[in-house]
Order: structure tokens, then sequence, then C-alpha cells
């Protein structure tokens, strides 16, 4: 019944954007999660260039519909823009060392050492 109500140019984009929806999933499902870093990364990239062709598009628009959802495609690739960059360092930050707190004080489950030749001598 849709490919009746659909021209044929129509039902071959959706064609391949089911396909692409199949693969795409497939692809990165096999990903180890080692590499999510890095892939996260490079799609940052690639969306800042979508956020560049969304701001060329809005540019050329005319009319208040081209308009709207010229305004809404750069507000929305902004946001993914950011979020990957937050994602993305959230993500770095699982991998960087904890600092070790010293507060200063001894603890208190293990006695003090004893002091060591050197600092008997440099108390005096």
């Amino acid at each position: 019944m849709i490919a009746s109500l659909a021209s044929p140019g129509l039902m071959g984009f959706i064609t391949i954007f089911v396909l692409a929806a199949f693969v795409g999933y497939e692809v990165v499902s096999k990903v180890p999660s080692i590499l999510h870093t890095p892939l996260m990364s490079g799609s940052n990239a690639i969306h800042g260039i979508i956020l560049v062709g969304t701001m060329l598009v809005l540019g050329q628009a005319h009319g208040i519909a081209q308009l709207t959802l010229g305004f809404l495609a750069v507000v929305l690739a902004t946001l993914n823009v950011v979020g990957g960059f937050v994602v993305t360092d959230r993500m770095l930050e699982m991998f960087k060392a904890k600092p070790q707190e010293h507060s200063g004080a001894p603890d208190v489950g293990n006695p003090p050492s004893t002091p060591s030749v050197q600092d008997k001598r440099t108390t005096k």
C-alpha cells in the first residue's frame, strides 16, 4: 500500500535508509569497548562538518518554513556536537590516573614509623 502512494525515488531513499540502519547497527555492535573513545572523537569531527553544512543551508533559506527547519537543524547539530564532546571528555576521564590524597596526618590504623638515622641527625 505504501509503495503505491510513494514515488519510485522515495522508495529508493527509504530502502537505502533501512539498509544503512541495519549495516550501521551491525558495524557499531561489533566494535570493542576500547575503541569507543577514538570512534567518538571521529564522529564528533563528522558532526562538526554537518553543523557547518546546516549553517550554509540556513544561509540560503527563503521563507519561514525553510528558515524554521534550517534553524532547527543548526540547533540539533550543535547539541549533537556538544553532547559528543561531553561524552568523549567523560570517557577520557576514566583513563586518567587518580591522584593520591595526602592529608599529612598519620594513618589511624597504622602506628607511626620510627625515625631513621638520617632523621635523628637533622632534629638536633
